[in-house]
């Protein structure tokens, strides 16, 4: 096969580990791990809700050759030239996975490369682009009958993502599991972290037999994480009651991390990534909005999704014109607390699997939340078996097909193999 270069355009850190790294696996599957004949590059560019380390994360995987940080997109997108200036292959293909579909239009015309796009929600720009894959047809229902051969439906990526794998937890029988997901950003954090470790605590004290775990995003570290359980760092742990809770680390290899608040509740802290099998083995998950609601669906996970407002100002993590006015300096938290006052007003479903769905089909709890009450909600829930495995029933019903990252990396193998019969474009 003639040498070609695969270049991956993503983003923000849910793109970056629930859709490039079951894709690039995918087409390593398919096209070989000879770098000489097939390479991938990934090339990230700016998003609101980055941590700054999606490079690294994105480097990390085997399957990719060299990345690019958001901090020189734009001149990529502008010249064509990359900061190391890479060198490209006379023929391949720009893959779309998050970031403005207008990308690959331009950067595969400066590139003479073909262009495939993962359309999640809509497609854009389809005169232009070459293929796409979305995730349900409805995506592909409003574009002109002329334009239909382009596309196929591929499914849901993130469900890919949650198919393979992590480390399997040792849990015995008897061990009652509930993951807490507060997020990744400070926005989230100043909130959730606290609220979370208050609910282990009341839980624990009517529960003994339940035990408790954080998956850690990538993107933090624990330090940082640990920082938020501290109400001399975080004085907004006090409104929900919390006291604190200190980072004690292991006396053996074969034990985590955790979290140990005042009250003696410990919740272990788990690293390893992506922690599909730590998740699939919890009885419910307590979560923040974002893509764990869509990971937690796909492994059909109870959960109950928390949006507490008590801080309107902390929440300044949105996307476009609303996220940038949050973060001014100085008048940030004024528009922070007006942005969020107007969302709450007008909201409408949020999760993942309720917009699927077009249906609460997992509590969505806004408001002034308080430990005692989610900790009742849980304490139900675990009592009454017959409820969570109804809400797992109907999370299964709106995941999607599985096996999303294999068809779009088919769709690329296809566009390679044009290649290599057409020629350069």
């Amino acid at each position: 096969m003639t040498p070609v270069d695969i270049l991956i355009l993503s983003n923000g850190p849910g793109e970056v580990t629930t859709w490039v790294r079951p894709v690039v696996r995918a087409l390593r599957q398919q096209l070989g791990d000879e770098r000489s004949v097939v390479r991938i590059s990934v090339v990230l560019s700016p998003c609101p809700n980055a941590s700054g380390k999606e490079a690294a994360i994105a480097l990390s995987y085997a399957e990719v050759d060299r990345v690019q940080g958001a901090e020189h997109f734009w001149q990529f997108l502008l010249w064509g030239k990359t900061f190391e200036n890479w060198d490209w292959r006379s023929r391949g293909v720009v893959v779309f996975l998050g970031g403005d579909q207008f990308f690959p239009v331009v950067i595969g015309k400066k590139l003479g490369y073909r262009t495939v796009v993962y359309a999640e929600w809509d497609a854009r720009w389809y005169s232009l682009i070459d293929r796409f894959g979305v995730m349900a047809p409805k995506v592909a229902e409003r574009v002109p009958q002329k334009y239909a051969h382009k596309f196929t439906v591929v499914g849901d990526l993130m469900l890919a993502a949650s198919s393979h794998s992590s480390p399997t937890l040792d849990k015995t029988q008897t061990t009652e599991l509930i993951g807490m997901l507060p997020g990744s950003k400070a926005a989230k954090l100043a909130q959730g972290v606290p609220l979370t470790l208050a609910i282990a605590e009341y839980i624990n004290a009517k529960r003994h037999q339940t035990k408790f775990v954080i998956p850690v995003a990538p993107t933090l570290d624990l330090q940082t994480l640990a920082s938020f359980a501290d109400p001399q760092r975080n004085p907004f742990a006090h409104t929900f009651g919390f006291s604190g809770a200190e980072l004690i680390f292991p006396e053996y290899n074969q034990q985590k991390p955790a979290l140990k608040t005042t009250n003696g509740v410990t919740v272990e802290l788990w690293q390893e990534t992506p922690a599909y099998e730590l998740l699939s083995q919890c009885s419910i998950c307590l979560t923040t909005v974002g893509a764990n609601t869509a990971e937690l669906c796909a492994l059909a996970v109870p959960m109950l999704v928390l949006l507490p407002t008590q801080q309107l100002d902390a929440m300044r993590s949105w996307d476009g014109l609303p996220g940038l006015l949050a973060n001014l300096p100085g008048l940030g938290s004024a528009f922070a607390k007006l942005i969020n006052w107007l969302f709450i007003r007008r909201k409408g479903l949020l999760a993942w699997p309720n917009i699927w769905a077009q249906e609460e089909i997992v509590p969505e709890l806004m408001g002034k939340l308080q430990p005692q009450e989610i900790g009742e909600m849980v304490l139900d829930l675990l009592a009454n078996p017959e409820k969570l495995e109804q809400m797992q029933l109907k999370l299964r019903s709106v995941r999607g097909e599985a096996g999303a990252a294999q068809k779009l990396a088919t769709l690329v193998t296809e566009e390679i193999r044009l290649l290599a019969k057409v020629g350069k474009r």
